[in-house]
């Protein structure tokens, strides 16, 4: 017969929390409002047991009054393990009601991004970017979240959240001012640490209001027993009471629930006994009082703690070999013992999660009371129950996570399964934990340098030291062959570049295209030697432009490994300052009908995205614009749709802004430069990509005449040295020593474009639009040292000519007429203005409009070059050549 508890205590957990209720009670109100909507977000600390269940059950019950929806969930602590668990919990009665055209419907582009991570959808072939996941989760729960307003989440135990839903968590709580929504996270201090701690104080900080929840008092405690066991309590025991929960709520209730059962007298003769009573209530006493129910009901709850979530009596019977009616009685049984919730109706179909623990500490408690041996092997047996339901490896890895190692090659091939599974909806973390332990199995001798390869990829951008070492030890075993071997040697490659070990990439890469014989592997294999050695500059390797070339004319660019040495022989050239006729030529070449060749898009992954900046690039400097704009744009496209948007995202849109600067829609240049700058904030400081950012939008700051800003922003984002070993686009040092310059720090750009050109001598030579260091160190030197800014300007016309595009000679005579007077002046303002005309790059064709005006005293041309910068948006352009209007109305003209 089932006990009734007191109804005293239903509302135990909430004494003394009158202020957290109020907050609750305000920000549903909040919801409701009919003015512009505006998300909230509150937190709630505390350790176990002082109610923070009990508010998030209060904020449910004041919401659903008030006509709000309600979507909650909980973390456990056995879960943590599985991927987008609790977010799943919280979205499930959002995707049960949708049909699957309706579901993509909602999530429109994202549907296949984040769909696939929700459960709703198969996931793709390819490895999911876990950033684009996890926007493309963002902006399905926003979207949700309009449907549904006004709309409230609750998630308990936030603790034991999976690392996913965490990140997730953070992202979305980012983003709350537009929705008509209210959060309510609770969790406990501690409990985690990491990237999961990180994460949950970042939720914190986020927060409208964090309360710290605080133990009852003393005389809160005595109106609460006294409520339960009557007005007869007195003081002494209900001091004991106190004394012996610490004024826990839960263990308060739970305590007086026993007094009561009990039928213990609440008076101080009987307080001594308390104690004991207590212990019953918890840890071993609950065990005791588990056990004390029979060996079923004890079989049942091990069961129901090893599954954790999901918790049928279909399953949990199938885990504890027990018949379905036997598995009825003792749920009721547990349900009557205050272990777990009722479940449902004898005759009815149970449902997936009709049961739950009556509380965390309880299921941590039953869990921890199996014996070892045991535990292991009902993991064993769930892994087995969860697979034969058709869950998949997934859904089972978090059981053969628990599982001894006992030399099983079907477990290995699970976990492999499931390390694929996880990888394509974006749980790197959780691939690399099962692919870990596949080989503590170990896996069989034929199988084992592909385990280490697959644990080699999911580790690549999250653990480059640890990816190292598994590929190196997989590549020195027997099993990895042929394409796949080479695919090893480039990701080992990588993973030593990310680890700032370029010297040891390079060599391993030459070695293993020293071991195989002329053929596409070993091509392939060139190539990314000379793709990591052109990234990193010549100094390392002399004579590397030299063989390249050799070996590029041998290119027809029948193969894509032949298409990448034709765009790397391209980008070697334009950086060398070679013939841009050429450059163009080549880059021509390494396409198939003028588009990218199959398996080298930007999202394959053979080859990486470098190579293929590299082709933008050399479009980009070689006055092909266009071509540049076209293949940036169709990267920043393609990464959108899918769902990369972390490092690649960041690229496509520095990259694109880099083409936009140079056809000088700085505006719009300076916008996807700031996009760029932020999702390289959130891929973290110090990479390539970031340094692209930086340098691109200081760049584009300086041309728009920005000064004040472009200096601000240098130094919010640290663009000074020590500068990265890579190539970056535009030039670090030229930028660095225009801007100081520009803000009257003459000596210090003057040292710094000197750097600048002993960094192109160690490479052999420069392109001058590309790192235009001659050019801006001849204007700074002009006034000091007119010999040398002579001798200059000379050279860099001599590059120019070399070089042989409208904007490298146009700017090189700009340079040289900013050094002479008079009608000479004139002469050379006039031939920049003739060849920069021809050029894509307007703002460089404004700037030698205004300077050609203001040389031949011309109103006319003034004119012609102000109307082209205020197209441009280079205000600072616009500003000099109306004060030179102003000039030259004035009785007086001004001088040349």
């Amino acid at each position: 017969m089932t006990e009734v508890r007191p109804t005293a205590a239903a509302s135990a957990p909430l004494w003394e929390r009158d202020v957290e209720v109020a907050a609750l009670r305000r920000a549903v109100e909040g919801l409701r409002t009919d003015g512009s909507p505006s998300g909230s977000l509150l937190v709630f600390t505390g350790e176990a047991g002082l109610g923070k269940t009990a508010l998030l059950a209060e904020t449910r019950r004041i919401a659903e009054a008030r006509g709000c929806t309600v979507w909650s969930a909980r973390g456990g602590e056995t879960l943590r393990s599985v991927p987008f668990n609790v977010l799943r919990q919280l979205l499930q009665p959002a995707l049960v009601s949708l049909l699957p055209e309706e579901a993509r419907d909602y999530l429109g582009d994202w549907f296949d991004i984040a769909g696939p991570a929700l459960g709703i959808t198969e996931p793709g072939e390819r490895h999911a970017d876990p950033q684009g996941v996890c926007d493309g989760l963002v902006v399905a729960v926003r979207r949700l979240a309009k449907r549904d307003w006004p709309l409230v989440l609750l998630i308990d135990d936030a603790h034991w959240a999976d690392q996913e839903t965490l990140r997730w968590l953070a992202a979305f709580a980012a983003r709350l001012e537009d929705l008509s929504v209210l959060v309510v996270v609770a969790r406990r201090p501690g409990e985690v640490s990491g990237d999961s701690a990180e994460l949950l104080d970042t939720v914190a900080e986020l927060g409208d209001q964090v309360t710290n929840l605080s133990a009852l008092t003393p005389d809160a405690t005595a109106g609460l027993t006294r409520a339960t066991l009557g007005e007869h309590a007195d003081p002494a025991f209900c001091r004991e009471v106190w004394a012996v929960t610490a004024g826990n709520p839960y263990e308060t209730v739970e305590l007086l629930a026993k007094v009561h059962d009990s039928e213990l007298d609440p008076v101080e003769s009987s307080a001594s006994e308390l104690r004991a009573l207590n212990r019953s209530a918890r840890g071993g006493g609950l065990v005791a009082r588990l056990e004390g129910l029979g060996i079923d009901a004890t079989r049942f709850a091990w069961a129901a703690a090893i599954l954790g979530t999901d918790i049928s009596v279909d399953l949990v019977a199938q885990l504890a070999t027990m018949s379905h009616d036997d598995a009825l009685r003792c749920a009721e049984l547990l349900r009557s013992a205050r272990i777990l919730t009722a479940p449902q109706p004898a005759g009815a179909e149970p449902a997936p999660g009709d049961l739950e623990f009556v509380h965390p500490l309880i299921a941590s408690a039953v869990y921890n009371s199996i014996p070892d041996a045991l535990r292991t092997a009902m993991h064993g047996i769930a892994a087995q129950v969860v697979t034969d339901s058709g869950l998949g490896a997934a859904a089972a890895s978090r059981h053969l996570l628990q599982v001894h190692p006992d030399d099983d090659a079907e477990l290995v091939d699970q976990l492999r399964e499931a390390g694929r599974e996880h990888l394509a909806v974006g749980a790197p973390d959780a691939a690399r934990r099962c692919l870990e332990r596949a080989l503590k199995e170990p896996p069989r001798p034929e199988v084992h340098a592909r385990v280490l390869y697959e644990l080699g990829c999911a580790t690549l951008l999250t653990a480059p030291a640890t990816t190292i070492g598994h590929l190196q030890t997989a590549l020195a075993m027997p099993g990895l062959d042929g394409d796949e071997r080479v695919d090893a040697v480039f990701r080992l490659s990588q993973a030593l570049l990310h680890n700032d070990q370029l010297e040891h990439a390079v060599r391993t890469v030459e070695a293993e295209a020293a071991r195989h014989q002329d053929g596409p592997a070993r091509m392939r294999l060139q190539a990314v030697q000379y793709m990591w050695e052109g990234i990193y500059g010549e100094a390392a390797t002399p004579g590397r432009s030299d063989r390249l070339a050799a070996l590029a004319r041998t290119c027809t660019g029948r193969d894509n490994s032949e298409r990448a040495l034709l765009i790397l022989r391209a980008f070697d050239a334009m950086t060398h300052g070679e013939n841009a006729e050429e450059v163009v030529e080549l880059c021509d070449r390494a396409l198939v009908n003028g588009r990218l060749a199959p398996g080298l898009g930007w999202t394959d992954t053979e080859w990486g995205v470098e190579l293929l900046m590299m082709l933008g690039s050399s479009y980009a400097y070689a006055d092909r614009l266009d071509r540049a704009e076209s293949l940036f744009a169709e990267a920043l496209r393609v990464y959108t749709t899918s769902g990369w948007s972390g490092g690649h995202l960041a690229l496509a849109h520095a990259f694109l802004g880099l083409a936009y600067r140079r056809q000088g829609r700085l505006k719009d240049a300076e916008a996807v430069l700031r996009e760029s700058l932020r999702i390289a904030e959130r891929v973290g400081r110090g990479l390539p990509l970031y340094w692209s950012a930086s340098c691109g939008l200081v760049d584009t700051l300086l041309a728009r005449g920005h000064v004040a800003e472009a200096w601000a922003t240098a130094e919010e984002y640290g663009f000074a040295p020590p500068y990265p070993s890579t190539i970056v686009l535009p030039d670090t040092r030229s930028v660095r020593g225009r801007l100081l310059i520009a803000v009257g720090r003459t000596k210090d750009g003057v040292n710094e474009l000197e750097s600048a050109e002993k960094a192109a001598a160690a490479r052999g030579g420069h392109n001058p639009v590309l790192a235009p260091w001659t050019v801006d160190l001849a204007l700074a030197l002009a006034a000091e040292d007119p010999v040398r800014a002579a001798r200059l300007a000379s050279d860099a016309r001599r590059q120019a000519e070399r070089f042989g595009t409208d904007t490298a000679i146009g700017e090189a005579l700009r340079c040289a007429a900013a050094l002479e007077t008079g009608q000479r002046r004139v002469r050379l303002t006039a031939q920049a203005v003739a060849y920069l005309e021809a050029s894509p790059c307007q703002y460089e064709h404004a700037a030698a409009r205004i300077e050609h005006g203001i040389a031949a005293r011309s109103a006319a041309e003034l004119g012609r070059g102000l109307t082209l910068a205020r197209s441009c948006g280079a205000d600072g352009l616009v500003q000099r050549g109306e004060a030179a209007l102003e000039r030259l109305d004035a009785p007086s003209g001004f001088p040349v």
